[in-house]
Parts: C-alpha cells; structure tokens; sequence
C-alpha cells in the first residue's frame, strides 16, 4: 500500500461552541489522516490582532487593521487546505464564513457546509450551500464525510 495523503482540514465560522473540537475528536478516534487549522477562535485576540500597528480613534480603522492581520493567516490556510469546513450557526452572524466560503468557491477548494437545518438560515445561505460539496447538520455527519473522502478505496 502507498502513502497515505494527510489532508489538510481547514475549521471555518462560528466561534461559540465546541463543533471544532467534536470534529477532531472524532476523526482522532477512527485514526484520519487528517490535520486541522482554524483561524483565531478567541474573540478578543481576534478583534486586537491590528493593535500591534497602533491604536486607532475609530472602531472601523481597528477592525480595519485586524481583519488584514488575521487575513495573512486565513488566505494561507484556505489556500493550504484540501477541504474547508464552513460552520454557520443561526443565533450568529458569520459573515467572515461566508466570505470564506466564498474565497474556497473562487479558488475552487472543496467546502462543507454545517449548519442546523432551519428554514431562516437554509435561505440565507441558499448560494453558500449551493456551492458546498456537501452540507452537513452536525459535527458527527463531517467527521463520517472525512471518513470516507479520506479513507475510501482507490483502484
């Protein structure tokens, strides 16, 4: 048997709950070659990551800043990964997934899309998901796609 490709998971969206961690625990439990990067998940780190270019008066030229800083980490890894997935929860506004989701659609990276299957947010994400490989309802679901795209027999 060859070598076995490790792929390069790349965890996008919602920050507030643990569907990262279910995901890594589960591919970690069937032994996945698998790796996962993320961006920054810790909000205030996140929000500050331009205030090493010093401060500013107005909240827009902070967010400004960061967004660019924490974009050198995003674009690196969209860019490294073999598969992203896009988690949108509908309590929360995501709109740095949805441009994720898009910045893979452009550059022809394969996504899943997780989120709940609720009317509200199946309609607004009508085009993210229509562009998805595959659209998942819970973390478990990821993990047996992972499973089988990573896993599945060649000839």
């Amino acid at each position: 048997m060859g070598n076995i490709m490790n792929w390069n998971i790349y965890l996008s969206g919602e920050i507030h709950t643990n569907w990262r961690q279910l995901i890594k625990e589960g591919c970690g439990k069937l032994e996945l070659p698998t790796s996962f990067h993320s961006a920054v998940t810790d909000h205030d780190a996140s929000d500050a990551a331009g205030d090493l270019l010093g401060t500013e008066n107005t909240p827009f030229w902070r967010d400004h800043k960061s967004a660019k800083v924490n974009g050198i980490r995003i674009k690196t890894l969209i860019e490294n990964c073999d598969v992203a997935v896009v988690r949108f929860a509908g309590k929360f506004k995501q709109w740095n997934a949805a441009f994720d989701a898009g910045y893979c659609a452009a550059l022809g990276k394969p996504y899943i899309t997780l989120h709940e299957d609720d009317t509200t947010i199946i309609h607004a994400l009508k085009e993210v998901d229509a562009s998805a490989m595959a659209w998942a309802t819970t973390p478990e679901q990821v993990v047996e796609i992972l499973q089988y795209v990573t896993s599945a027999s060649s000839i």
